[in-house]
């Protein structure tokens, strides 16, 4: 026992010893969790191309000077661009970086730190159109993208004034190459983006005029002013000591507009937002209220494209999915398969692909509208499921009416038109109307083709005005304004169909 004992001494010991160590072999200090969205690509923030498991950009390095002076370890988060400041509200993240505009309402929902870079908005062109798209006002009745969620897009929605049409983007890169196909006119965007974007696409003119000029800031929750103090003091470091401007030569895109900022940070003064807006074109007010009131037009406008395309795209996969089925219970074999194949295609693939290949993969051939791309999108796949149900429906009409139709002398064509089909429809009908309200939400996937439904201008409203609460709510009553009536005509024409006759 005692023998034990001694030895349990022993390795006590030899553990206390090596504890040091091990504890000097390894980074025991707490992270620092920093939100960013990779897809916004270089320099901000983008997957290592020699090491996709790691993220570099200009962003990750701030965030890194940042978490160092926390004395802590720097964790990315990869989030939605949209989506970061209500990550960090909630906790799930300290700190949000990734080319993230001061503005005000984000100074009244967020602890935002000082800016860090100053970036000017700028419009492009095409090489052809530069000398006669200059500035906003010259392309009234002109469609111009830009990503959503964004001072720019704010810009563009005060344009609305001149008659600029506003097209949202969720990425950086197509809007350029749809400027150079002709879908939109011009695109405007932070002068970081549009020059990296002429640089490596031919054919694209930066225009000199400057629209506007904001800064990029980091973000943090709005009880958490003392760490976003702490980041404060540890920019200033860096602006003086020229950490700051070594990162930012390191990435190209260093000017002399970032050290004019350093100074007047650096001598005490305040800087404003948002500053030297073409014409004076308003911005989205900081009252969440006048906000809400302000952006109800666009989201009424919005409901009105959801319910207008989720028609016209159920009217289209009813009436494609009523040909599948028929073609699949009396086509010849060849005519089963090809269409077998249609359906198990289009079910098997995401809509979202199906979309992308619609939209941007056929541009080269067919240069598709983006509302009739996501019409035809919508429909094609919805047919597929339509045509399972049509062709369940016809398949459950009992085969001793048939038979007794075609004896008593009618026609094939007859059989489907007067016996099976009426039976057939009134069986579909419940999947059907559940379809259409499905349909009625998948409509907001074609935010992606830049149309603006319902859910993608919520989810702008969000963004511009630092949460989801009143948008949310505004965008759960449309919908519901939108499906509940429909459900209440099927529920009725279901009772009325049922009704025993006498």
């Amino acid at each position: 026992m005692r023998a034990f004992a001694l030895a349990a001494v022993v390795v006590v010991a030899s553990l206390g010893l090596l504890a040091p160590h091990a504890v000097r072999d390894r980074d025991v200090r707490p992270e620092l969790r920093w939100a960013g969205d990779p897809e916004g690509g270089a320099p901000y923030v983008e997957a290592d191309p020699n090491d996709p498991a790691k993220v570099v950009g200009f962003d990750v390095e701030v965030a890194d000077l940042i978490a160092r002076g926390l004395g802590r370890v720097p964790r990315f988060i990869s989030a939605p661009f949209a989506s970061i400041d209500q990550l960090v509200a909630r906790g799930d993240a300290e700190a949000g970086l990734s080319g993230i505009e001061d503005a005000p309402a984000r100074r009244a929902a967020m602890a935002v730190t000082i800016p860090y870079y100053e970036f000017r908005e700028v419009l492009a062109v095409r090489g052809a159109d530069a000398g006669r798209y200059r500035t906003l006002r010259d392309l009234a009745g002109h469609r111009v993208g830009t990503l959503g969620g964004t001072m720019a897009y704010e810009i563009l929605l005060g344009a609305g004034a001149y008659g600029v049409q506003a097209v949202s983007y969720d990425d950086d890169v197509h809007p350029y190459s749809d400027l150079l196909i002709g879908r939109v006119d011009g695109v405007l965007l932070d002068n970081v983006l549009a020059e990296r974007r002429a640089r490596g696409m031919a054919g694209i003119t930066v225009q000199p005029k400057t629209v506007a000029t904001g800064h990029y800031v980091a973000v943090f929750a709005p009880g958490n002013v003392a760490m976003r103090d702490s980041a404060n003091e540890m920019l200033r470091t860096a602006m003086r000591d020229g950490t700051l401007e070594r990162l930012f030569r390191k990435w190209n895109v260093w000017n002399g507009d970032q050290a004019a900022l350093y100074e007047r940070l650096l001598a005490g003064e305040s800087v404003a937002p948002i500053a030297d807006v073409e014409g004076g074109l308003a911005f989205a007010p900081t009252n969440r209220w006048e906000a809400t009131r302000r952006y109800m037009p666009s989201l009424l406008r919005a409901a009105g494209v959801t319910l207008v395309l989720s028609c016209l795209a159920m009217a289209g996969a009813i009436l494609l999915g009523v040909a599948i089925a028929s073609g699949r219970v009396y086509g010849i074999a060849p005519v089963r398969l090809a269409l077998t194949g249609y359906v198990e295609l289009m079910r098997g693939t995401p809509i979202l692909l199906q979309l992308f290949v619609i939209y941007f993969g056929l541009a080269a051939a067919i240069r598709l509208p983006a509302f009739v791309a996501a019409l035809v999108g919508l429909a094609l796949n919805y047919a597929a499921y339509e045509s399972e149900i049509y062709r369940g429906a016809l398949q459950a009409v009992p085969v001793g009416q048939l038979e007794a139709a075609r004896t008593l002398g009618f026609s094939e064509a007859q059989v489907l038109t007067l016996v099976r089909g009426p039976q057939a429809f009134r069986l579909a009908l419940a999947p059907m109307t559940n379809d259409f309200v499905a349909l009625l939400k998948d409509s907001s996937l074609v935010s992606v083709l830049t149309v603006i439904e319902l859910t993608r201008q919520t989810q702008i409203f969000a963004t511009n005005i630092g949460s989801w609460m009143v948008p949310g709510m505004l965008c759960a009553a449309l919908y519901l304004a939108m499906s509940l009536p429909l459900a209440a005509l099927a529920r009725n024409l279901e009772r009325r169909w049922s009704a025993p006759t006498r």
